[in-house]
């Protein structure tokens, strides 16, 4: 199976091609945020590095969220289009899920986490199963402090990833187990690895309605909603 993993949730723009479990070709930028501009033209780029068409290609794989705004609307966006036009299977992966997949410790607890700002953060706990991370508590926007609080009840060792150093300090005063020391670049999403775990994962029925998981309204919903309090909870998207 070849695989186009893409990854635009957070500050870098990751694109890796897979055949298998081969990595035939990854890029990754990080001096930018321009992934609207950037994105196409380096897929164009991989894909030459790796000898391959876009027809060759058998699945896409998306990191969907959560993470920026801007950043999980372009990648889904452009999964979407490349699915549709070549007749591909489409996969959504959780961009927590990636980085929790970054550790090798069977049995491990792992809490990857994005900084959302104001003492929330988009957090989720997995334990390592297989090699593959399987959610414990599931992806949510939450306040960094009941998150932990919910964490502390395993009373176990955690691997905390992602932007956990922004809440170093509330994080060793509230867990009491030994976490491990990490090495830096186990907070960095590794694209390679969504193209991994998307290929044994199901695809997406309906890719047309497929929509990103922002996991909070995005300001838009949010006025439109105080707007229109009486109207029922479908997604905003599709009102418009």
């Amino acid at each position: 199976m070849k695989v186009l993993a893409i990854d635009t949730s957070n500050r870098p723009l990751s694109v890796a091609v897979l055949e298998d479990e081969t990595v035939l070709a990854t890029i990754t930028v990080t001096v930018h945020q321009k992934h609207a501009e950037y994105l196409l033209p380096e897929i164009e780029r991989l894909l030459g590095m790796a000898e391959l068409k876009p027809t060759d290609l058998d699945r896409i794989v998306v990191a969907a969220g959560p993470g920026s705004y801007t950043g999980i609307r372009i990648a889904v966006t452009t999964a979407k289009a490349l699915a549709s036009t070549l007749d591909l299977d489409l996969v959504a992966v959780s961009s927590l899920a990636t980085l929790a997949a970054n550790v090798p410790v069977e049995g491990a607890l792992v809490a990857p986490m994005f900084d959302a700002r104001n003492q929330n953060v988009f957090a989720g706990l997995y334990r390592i199963q297989a090699g593959v991370p399987v959610a414990v508590i599931p992806d949510a926007h939450t306040d960094v402090t009941a998150f932990l609080t919910a964490v502390k009840e395993y009373a176990e060792p955690v691997w905390f990833l992602g932007d956990a150093s922004h809440f170093s300090e509330l994080i060793h005063t509230t867990i009491s187990a030994a976490t491990p020391a990490i090495s830096a670049w186990l907070n960095l999403p590794q694209v390679a690895t969504i193209g991994l775990l998307g290929q044994h994962l199901t695809p997406i029925k309906d890719v047309d309605r497929f929509v990103p998981n922002y996991l909070r309204l995005t300001q838009a919903e949010a006025e439109w909603r105080a707007k229109n309090p009486k109207e029922d909870n479908q997604s905003y998207v599709e009102k418009i």
